[in-house]
């Protein structure tokens, strides 16, 4: 027997995955996968050391344990700028796409439509694919990823249970205004849609911009979800939470346990600990991310790309310089000239609008973001 189910058909690994192995082979830097591979606070470890030496290590409750909970419902209120009540509203999960998943299972159906933004975040779509939901796209608008709303509501049917705003955006960096996300609120209601929240990048805005979350715009619509692997830079570590209305938080903790019992118990407190630090912290991050976002801004233009460059989080897309076919040929040739690995622009379109995009990823530290700005620079000399 070698059956495959139905629900995978059509699916095949992600060229994000696809290029951090291409860059692992040529002994690369990787600007492709959002790993962010930076040094763990020491708040963080001393919180999970402690929970191993002291042996939490058991399962905790499937929403997750108190302590967290609580501290998560604290930033909540004070950051997101909306209260959720930590004991019925909040469930903890294994990574904010654990999140999004449980979240999903809890609340749509197979055959239900759910509108995505192009460019869209991979994992958003082949999760509600595998859950044999329809997937309808409306597109982000270069140069400044603005939404056509007439283009958005044609977009709505009967049939929409709903829409995931990725705000700040996987992989464009948008970061989406009071203004449209009131208007997307407006559309959630007449429709009877849900909004699904990916925030996990709320911390990283430029310009002096502001994060804002739809669930203190229209909290009646919105399913919130995020985590802790892009703020606290531990990609691996796995724990995002889910803030929804107490009845819906139930239903997507049942699938949570379902499905993944509990986030890693030890690291939920390493977390916990860490929600105690100051404010300087955030706004060192997202300094240093400001900084890294123009040396590679700067070094793509050099190179001989058209960057687009974001608002938020921290990937950049680029268009690819002229005499490449497509964004493919671009990117292999960047890996196999320049030791530097980015992602084709198709991961993140289901359109033609990607063919001529790569997506640079630019949460490294300085000195290997400066050496790989410098071998971007040095690709263009070398096809002059």
């Amino acid at each position: 027997m070698n059956q495959i189910s139905d629900r995978l058909r059509g699916l095949v690994q992600s060229d994000i995955r696809r290029m951090s192995r291409e860059c692992e082979r040529v002994g690369g830097i990787n600007l492709g996968q959002g790993i962010c591979d930076l040094p763990t606070i020491p708040e963080l470890v001393e919180g999970a050391c402690d929970a191993i030496a002291s042996s939490k290590a058991t399962y905790s409750k499937f929403e997750g344990i108190d302590v967290l909970r609580e501290r998560i419902a604290r930033k909540i209120e004070r950051f997101n700028g909306f209260r959720v009540d930590p004991a019925s509203e909040i469930v903890v999960t294994v990574g904010s796409t654990g999140g999004f998943a449980a979240a999903a299972m809890a609340t749509l159906n197979a055959g239900d439509e759910v509108i995505l933004f192009e460019p869209y975040y991979g994992y958003h779509l082949n999760t509600l694919k595998v859950l044999g939901i329809t997937t309808k796209y409306v597109p982000l608008q270069l140069p400044d990823w603005s939404i056509d709303f007439d283009a958005l509501r044609a977009a709505f049917t009967p049939k929409t249970r709903g829409i995931v705003v990725c705000t700040p955006s996987n992989p464009c960096g948008k970061v989406f205004t009071r203004d449209e996300l009131e208007k997307i609120a407006e559309l959630c209601r007449e429709f009877g849609a849900w909004c699904y929240t990916d925030e996990i990048y709320e911390y990283i805005v430029y310009d002096g911009r502001k994060h804002l979350s739809m669930g203190s715009v229209a909290r009646d619509v919105t399913i919130t979800i995020s985590g802790f692997s892009k703020t606290f830079s531990v990609t691996g570590w796995r724990i995002g939470y889910v803030a929804a209305d107490a009845k819906i938080a139930s239903s997507i903790g049942l699938v949570n346990d379902l499905f993944y019992v509990c986030a890693p118990t030890p690291l939920q407190w390493g977390i916990a600990r860490a929600l105690e630090i100051g404010d300087d912290y955030y706004r060192n991050l997202a300094a240093d991310y400001e900084k890294k976002r123009d040396l590679l801004a700067e070094a793509l233009t050099d190179g001989g790309f058209r960057p687009f460059v974001p608002q938020g989080a921290y990937y950049m897309l680029a268009e690819i310089p002229e005499g490449f076919a497509n964004a493919s040929e671009a990117a292999m040739a960047l890996i196999e000239e320049a030791r530097v690995a980015s992602v084709p622009g198709p991961s993140f379109y289901a359109s033609h609008a990607g063919d001529r995009l790569l997506r640079f990823c630019f949460a490294k530290d300085f000195a290997a973001l400066e050496e790989a700005c410098k071998r971007v620079r040095e690709f263009r000399g070398a096809r002059v």
